[in-house]
């Protein structure tokens, strides 16, 4: 199943996003290889900065995705406020249908 990772910065922490942001790509790159993530990238506040992130996952469980997010630097590293994880149905433009 499918999850989506949606994740708000705390606020103030774009310095905190950027310095941790190599080990999160490593870590999303990873992902990829093993055929887990489908699609990452960050939210943008008004001035076009990153402020938080949307990651879609594939997972055996919510409690297995939970896992998955647990382990992204970023998370890690406190970077967010908040982190919601929701089974996702990817209808339109899915590129394995």
């Amino acid at each position: 199943m499918l999850y989506a990772v949606i994740c708000n910065d705390k606020p103030e922490s774009l310095d905190l996003r950027m310095s941790t942001r190599p080990d999160h790509v490593a870590f999303l790159t990873d992902l990829n290889d093993r055929g887990i993530l489908k699609m990452a990238g960050p939210f943008l506040d008004d001035n076009d900065k990153p402020c938080g992130s949307l990651v879609i996952i594939e997972a055996d469980s919510k409690q297995s995705a939970s896992e998955i997010a647990a382990g992204d630097p970023y998370a890690r590293a406190g970077l967010f406020a908040t982190v919601d994880i929701r089974p996702y149905s990817w209808t339109f433009n899915n590129p394995e249908t």
